[in-house]
């Protein structure tokens, strides 16, 4: 296993890591997927803790908790949304560009059960989920657009479903991009870019960022 791993920040409390694309955040079943963000975290830092996860092609900050107290007050800051998360993606198509104006997606997500781990909108069974996104700018040769991206809820593959869903999938996303949208990009073109969140100790408001490598 290598043990290559980037800190940004580190306090008695908490971790902010950033993943790179095509690392696990955690285990997976078999030999083969136990190189994860995680096991490099406790291999430095014996404490450290998952609290939330990003899928294994997407890139960007992660927080880990040190200690179970830690990793306590931080998932209930992220389950009462005290925890601001910004996404950068670049998308297939022209979206307009609307002076810096947010919209909402708001479509229920659920499992593809026959087609397992995909998602799915289902209007009837779908948890309620929310997206705030924006358009950057536009690249008129590739016909793609930069966005920010802002997950109210917190549903798996949620930002990649939601785009897909208004006709904009993530370029490089080889679960639910078309063969030709695939082939734009060798990765999901998806990074955490920015988190926010008050310090669980002293109050303090903390804000990271990392800049998309693509």
């Amino acid at each position: 296993m290598t043990l290559d791993l980037v800190v940004l920040h580190e306090d008695e409390t908490l971790l902010v890591l950033d993943k790179p694309s095509g690392l696990l955040s955690v285990p997976g079943r078999g030999e083969d997927k136990q190189d994860c963000l995680s096991a490099r975290a406790q291999a430095r830092f014996p404490n450290a803790l998952i609290v939330h996860r990003l899928d294994m092609a997407t890139s960007g900050l992660m927080i880990l908790a040190r200690g179970l107290d830690m990793q306590r007050a931080l998932n209930q800051a992220f389950s009462s949304r005290q925890v601001k998360k910004t996404y950068t993606a670049v998308v297939d198509g022209l979206l307009g560009c609307t002076d810096d104006e947010w919209q909402t997606i708001d479509l229920p997500i659920m499992v593809d059960w026959p087609n397992r781990p995909l998602r799915i909108i289902d209007h009837e069974l779908g948890k309620p989920s929310q997206t705030r996104w924006r358009a950057v700018s536009q690249d008129h040769a590739a016909k793609t657009t930069r966005v920010e991206l802002e997950p109210i809820t917190g549903r798996s593959h949620q930002l990649r479903v939601h785009m897909l869903a208004i006709g904009h999938p993530i370029l490089g996303d080889g679960l639910y991009a078309s063969p030709p949208v695939q082939a734009k990009s060798q990765r999901l073109q998806l990074h955490a870019c920015a988190l926010e969140l008050m310090h669980p100790l002293c109050g303090e408001v903390l804000r990271f960022f990392s800049k998309p490598p693509f």
